[in-house]
């Protein structure tokens, strides 16, 4: 079975392919996205379409908010595969209102593991955290669905 994981993998392969490589958005989606293994599974591709989009659509406010978090660092420094997962997770923070952000936080950090180095994983964490409050205290999280933890006004 093909859980979400497995789709935001394909997503950071076709965001890393979109950024380094010259190819269309279109063609990007068509090779790395509609040809996995999910594409028949309607749900699952178009999250992981819509994730591709909405990144790339909002990709220069979600840098501005990783640059806001990491300390005396460039963002154009960052690596690659840590910068597109942030954005992703940030994306997700912002624009899944059905995805709750421990979950996003959570799978930044397995694909910062997998994909980035040895370090990654505990930086990605960091930012999103820090990204996560300041967000909130902005009024720019609005989560609900199924799932998620409704805060009461004593929280």
């Amino acid at each position: 079975m093909i859980n979400r994981r497995k789709v935001r993998e394909s997503v950071l392969k076709a965001l890393y392919a979109h950024q380094l490589g010259k190819d269309s958005t279109q063609h990007v989606v068509d090779t790395l996205i509609k040809k996995q293994e999910f594409a028949d599974e309607k749900e699952l591709r178009r999250f992981a379409e819509k994730l591709f989009f909405r990144t790339l659509e909002h990709t220069e406010e979600l840098d501005e908010i990783t640059a806001k978090h990491i300390k005396n660092w460039d963002i154009n420094r960052l690596a690659l595969i840590d910068r597109l997962v942030l954005k992703m997770a940030l994306c997700e923070f912002i624009y899944f209102e059905e995805i709750p952000t421990k979950v996003s936080i959570n799978e930044a950090i397995e694909l910062a593991k997998r994909y980035s180095t040895a370090k990654s994983g505990r930086f990605i964490n960091g930012i999103l955290d820090a990204a996560l409050s300041d967000l909130e205290d902005q009024g720019k999280i609005q989560k609900k669905g199924r799932g998620l933890i409704e805060k009461t006004l004593g929280s």
